[in-house]
């Protein structure tokens, strides 16, 4: 049911007697809850925020909105890990609900400076007539992890030319100077990245817009995020408002990259390549990167799109974050590596299969479940298609798979269980012309992460199968292919 503007934002401490109760016990009784991603106590989880390294632990915090899975009055919600993998949490780090931060604490980024770690986020205001007015605000954690917001924005206005639609302030620290892009909506309604610059992160210069060659490239850009990497420079960002071209662009929204000559923050120009999306599947939006100890660059998302409708809303709770991915650049494109330490999740037993496979479908001991992690690398000899059946029962499955006619492969959840967005349709593909196939999988409660031959592709996706849908089929179609697969339960 959907909640009224007055419901959707009020603050936590505003619900009404036993409303959090009644809704933390929908949430238990869920069968969709997740066994190692990122999920919400309760209500609903977007964008990731203030990833960062700070006092010897990793910080991750999300857009949280605690009182039901609409896009209601958002807090910054805590996490904190030693390892990327167990999470702890944190409770609320940054509570909305001052003047500049009326109607939420909505996304932003994180930086340590001088022993204390700077979150600069995007406070959303509505005044009487229900304008947005955003402003760009400073909230700073001490070593003791008490976190204080600043009483003034840094940035209070936004600069001739552009529209509300400003936000997602993303920071790194060059030479003397911090620099921060945030997104952008320009008068005429299309989007673009702007740059700001300081040197003490209290006054902030405006410096202009990212000169890039996407001039009229959808109506807002979201999350955007300029790192250098490789001597490269990229910047990854959210637009919305693209059209669906071949294989690419049929998510209601998209996240992608760019990479080119590093950034001049001079001229503001970022000479680069063509806009390329980060993933495959059907559930990745508003990606954010920090670098770690090791000068690692790891990313995380959320799974999940904004405007859509998902089956665990009537549970009282949406959406995960992705697993942590290494990020590394290979001839002029973005490698996605899940980060070695999740090996940490694996269970003790592991079971192994190797087989050729001729026109049939089989499945072997072992390998069953419904958190598990599935490496499975397979060498096309005849075949005509050939993949893997996962979450699979007699009415349902997931399917992975390569088309050796088309060069496709393809990701299809039109029988994954409950349906999702299906106006924009059930299965996702791109082109591949390699005739050895590793497929990585990790497979959660309610979704897939697969990631093809060490991150060349990525496909992630939210799937609602039944909880007795835990078969894993192999298949191969007119013609032969050998199987290798190794799998490790994480439950």
């Amino acid at each position: 049911m959907k909640m009224t503007r007055e419901q959707k934002y009020r603050m936590i401490e505003q619900a009404e007697p036993g409303e959090i109760a009644s809704l933390e016990e929908k949430v238990e009784q869920c069968h969709w809850r997740q066994a190692f991603h990122i999920q919400p106590p309760t209500g609903l989880l977007n964008d990731p925020n203030g990833f960062s390294y700070y006092q010897g632990e990793y910080h991750l915090f999300y857009q949280w909105f605690p009182l039901g899975t609409d896009h209601g009055m958002k807090y910054w919600y805590h996490l904190k890990s030693k390892d990327l993998v167990t999470w702890n949490s944190a409770g609320i780090g940054i509570a909305p609900g001052d003047y500049f931060d009326s109607h939420g604490a909505y996304s932003g980024s994180a930086l340590e400076h001088e022993g204390k770690l700077y979150m600069l986020y995007t406070g959303n205001a509505r005044d009487e007539d229900w304008i947005r007015h955003p402003y760009q605000c400073m909230a700073v954690m001490d070593e003791n992890g008490h976190i204080t917001k600043w009483e003034h924005p840094v940035i209070s206005n936004v600069p001739e030319g552009y529209t509300d639609h400003f936000r997602d302030p993303k920071l790194w620290k060059d030479g003397d100077s911090f620099y921060c892009v945030i997104g952008a909506q320009r008068t005429n309604l299309t989007g673009c990245a702007v740059l700001y610059r300081s040197t003490d992160l209290h006054t902030w210069e405006f410096e202009g817009e990212l000169c890039t060659g996407l001039k009229s490239f959808g109506y807002m850009w979201e999350c955007p995020d300029y790192f250098e990497l490789n001597e490269a420079g990229v910047l990854i960002f959210s637009p919305q408002g693209l059209e669906p071209s071949g294989d690419e662009n049929h998510n209601i929204y998209q996240s992608g990259y760019v990479i080119g000559k590093p950034l001049d923050t001079g001229t503001r120009r970022l000479e680069h390549g063509a806009f390329h999306e980060l993933d495959r599947g059907f559930d990745f939006y508003a990606p954010q990167t920090m670098i770690d100890p090791q000068g690692r660059r790891i990313m995380v998302a959320w799974m999940g799109l904004p405007d859509i409708e998902y089956p665990t809303d009537p549970n009282g709770w949406a959406h995960c974050l992705t697993l942590p991915r290494e990020l590394t650049l290979h001839e002029g494109k973005l490698l996605q590596r899940p980060i070695p330490e999740l090996t940490t999740l694996r269970r003790n037993r592991e079971d192994r299969v190797a087989d050729t496979l001729f026109s049939e479908s089989k499945t072997y001991e072992g390998f069953t479940g419904t958190a598990y992690e599935l490496i499975c690398e397979v060498d096309l000899l005849s075949a005509k298609v050939f993949g893997i059946e996962f979450r699979a029962s007699e009415t349902e499955k997931t399917v992975i798979k390569y088309n050796a006619v088309s060069r496709k492969l393809v990701l299809d959840r039109s029988q994954s269980g409950e349906p999702v967005a299906t106006s924009y349709g059930e299965v996702r593909q791109c082109s591949w012309d390699k005739d050895h196939i590793k497929l990585h999988l990790f497979v959660d409660t309610s979704s897939v992460e697969i990631f093809v031959n060490d991150g060349e592709e990525v496909f992630t996706s939210r799937i609602f199968p039944h909880p007795e849908s835990d078969e894993i089929r192999f298949f191969a179609d007119k013609g032969e292919a050998l199987f290798q697969a190794v799998k490790w339960d994480f439950t």
